[in-house]
């Protein structure tokens, strides 16, 4: 690794040497849940310059922590997979997120709103299950954002796959939902709930679909955490 180092024997020092430069956790945060591309990693860390993905995926690599595989079906594509170090970093990050989760002030994690970002880990969470066995299309529309940052549209096909767009599918939509981001981001992260920011949401379209939105809305893997500081 490029940085001086701490210089200790001890097993905490040396780990850190290689997990605690900057953007390196968020990254593995990303991995864990099986993000395997290049281009799908840089969704998970919009903010994270690419340049700077790149010397961290390498630096991983060197480390033992990944390998970089390249993709059989396109030629010049490739993926980074976990080895079996990085598969066990699994509770570090779990146990780093339920800490962040309980003892962080949830006022303190409603500043760093990022609609990409919620939109990309919404997508990865939900739960077509709930949903009609044919294509669904939910729009959101935050209307606290510029107009080039308020719409999203969510596809969930048939077989369960879900995509996320930045522009208009031109599929019918099944369900508008009008909101503004620090309350759909509170939503998600579990700080609050769909029933007690009713008045702050606006459902337009499918009844069935709109009464299950707390069964098929993806909620952050540390939502479950009950949080300790307000």
């Amino acid at each position: 690794m490029a940085q001086a180092g701490y210089k200790q024997f001890c097993p905490v020092a040396m780990a850190a040497e290689i997990l605690c430069t900057r953007w390196t956790m968020v990254l593995l945060r990303e991995m864990v849940v099986g993000t395997t591309r290049f281009n799908d990693l840089r969704r998970g860390v919009p903010r994270m310059s690419p340049a700077l993905l790149s010397t961290r995926l390498k630096e991983l690599e060197e480390a033992g922590v990944l390998e970089r595989k390249p993709l059989r079906s396109e030629k010049g594509v490739f993926e980074y997979h976990l080895t079996n170090a990085g598969k066990d970093l699994y509770p570090v990050i779990e146990a780093l997120g339920m800490w962040g989760q309980k003892w962080i002030e949830s006022s303190l994690s409603l500043k760093n709103l990022d609609p990409s970002l919620l939109m990309w880990d919404m997508r990865r969470n939900l739960n077509p299950t709930p949903l009609p066995r044919a294509r669904t299309v939910v729009q959101f529309l935050y209307s606290d954002l510029p107009v080039s940052k308020s719409q999203w549209w969510l596809v969930i096909e048939p077989d369960g796959e879900v995509d996320l767009c930045w522009s208009d599918p031109g599929f019918e939509i099944d369900l508008y939902i009008t909101t503004d981001l620090r309350t759909m981001t509170a939503i998600w992260m579990g700080l609050s709930t769909i029933e007690s920011q009713s008045d702050k949401l606006e459902l337009i379209g499918s009844r069935d679909i709109a009464s299950t939105m707390h069964l098929w809305l993806g909620l952050s893997p540390f939502a479950k955490q009950k949080k300790l500081v307000a």
